[in-house]
């Protein structure tokens, strides 16, 4: 009877400590779907899946939002018998496929906790090697239970959890994540962030863009100084990486590149006073005519008020140099395509500078003029 109250109990700690896990990992992930999808991108692309790639976004927030669902179910005993099975079918999973980014297939991050934390292959491995025992001893604990007890207040929890998490990854794709764990979030000066990567202790360092090519599927690195990359037409991002392990501030806003047709115009566009709204567009083309109603707005009220305003865009430029929104020009200057998103979060949008400070970003269909 000893033994078996202790067991219990010891089984009653790993289900909490499964559970916290599963949902601070879910929740930081599923608050920002945009990040999330490009991780995605990235094990779809080293898996040769990259079929799958248009439906990275599906994928972000259906995986966040049940491993935050199955974390909520976990804590609150809600189906646990079924919901204890698919915990220990996850971490088996998961314990492998960290493994194999780990030796086999190295990536640089695993994303398994977003932006928030960072962790490198090997401490996610040790971190899943760790919690695969417990998922094992919570399935043990519950497998006398029935698998389908329809409990009425159970199925109103499991929907409860399921809407809660689905909407949440939702709420957060359609509009900006809830809580920005990058460096580019409300507040943060760009140009200060940047001199102080630059003045970081570094030795022998480079930031590597690796790029598809969209007609080959060659992959290719490039350096940042070359330019062959923003052209998105021909080029696919497909990870960062550093030639040594840095504060995860400096690839990122060492990456902070503003270009008009052939000159380097950063620190230019950072040093203007005063404010600045810098329009944030993937493709023009497939720009949506509200959202371009809701910048031609903007455009329209920052020329009333004197405030000045650019666009950036991963598409090449040429020898455009200007776009009309529909109450006037704006100048029109490159950005990387993963550089923007990682900036606003959104394929459209507007990045508020105050004197080269965020002080504000919006999606598209956030921007009430």
């Amino acid at each position: 009877m000893r033994s078996n109250r202790i067991f219990k109990n010891f089984a009653h700690l790993c289900r909490v400590i499964l559970a916290l896990t599963f949902i601070v990992s879910g929740f930081v992930k599923v608050i920002d779907p945009w990040g999330t999808a490009l991780k995605v991108s990235e094990y779809l692309s080293i898996y040769g899946l990259e079929s799958l790639l248009p439906a990275n976004m599906v994928f972000s927030i259906w995986l966040c939002g049940a491993e935050l669902m199955m974390g909520c179910m976990l804590l609150f005993k809600v189906r646990i018998r079924l919901i204890s099975i698919f915990a220990l079918i996850s971490m088996s999973f998961f314990t492998v496929l960290t493994f194999l980014s780990a030796t086999v297939i190295p990536v640089e991050d695993c994303g398994c906790f977003g932006d928030a934390l960072k962790l490198t292959p090997w401490q996610t491995f040790a971190k899943n090697f760790a919690l695969l025992p417990m998922a094992f001893v919570v399935w043990w604990r519950y497998r006398p239970d029935k698998i389908f007890a329809f409990k009425p207040v159970e199925v109103l929890l499991t929907c409860t959890f399921f809407g809660m998490a689905m909407y949440l990854g939702y709420y957060c794709y359609i509009h900006l994540p809830l809580i920005d764990f990058l460096p580019y979030r409300v507040g943060v000066n760009i140009r200060e962030a940047m001199q102080q990567a630059a003045v970081a202790p570094v030795t022998d360092v480079e930031t590597i863009l690796v790029y598809r090519n969209r007609k080959t599927g060659q992959i290719r690195e490039f350096a940042l100084t070359d330019t062959e990359w923003q052209d998105d037409t021909k080029w696919e991002w497909v990870e960062t990486y550093t030639t040594e392990e840095l504060p995860a501030i400096r690839p990122l806003i060492s990456e902070f590149s503003i270009r008009n047709v052939d000159t380097d115009v950063t620190e230019q566009i950072l040093s203007i006073s005063g404010r600045l709204y810098m329009l944030c567009v993937t493709s023009f083309d497939k720009l949506p005519k509200k959202c371009a109603h809701r910048m031609a707005q903007l455009v329209e009220q920052a020329k009333q008020n004197s405030v000045q305003v650019i666009c950036l865009t991963p598409q090449p430029l040429y020898d455009t140099t200007v776009h009309d929104f529909g109450t006037g020009n704006v100048p029109c200057y490159n950005m990387d395509a993963s550089t923007m998103k990682t900036l606003l979060r959104a394929n459209n949008g507007v990045v508020v500078l105050e004197n080269g400070t965020i002080v504000a970003k919006n999606n598209c269909r956030d921007i009430h003029p």
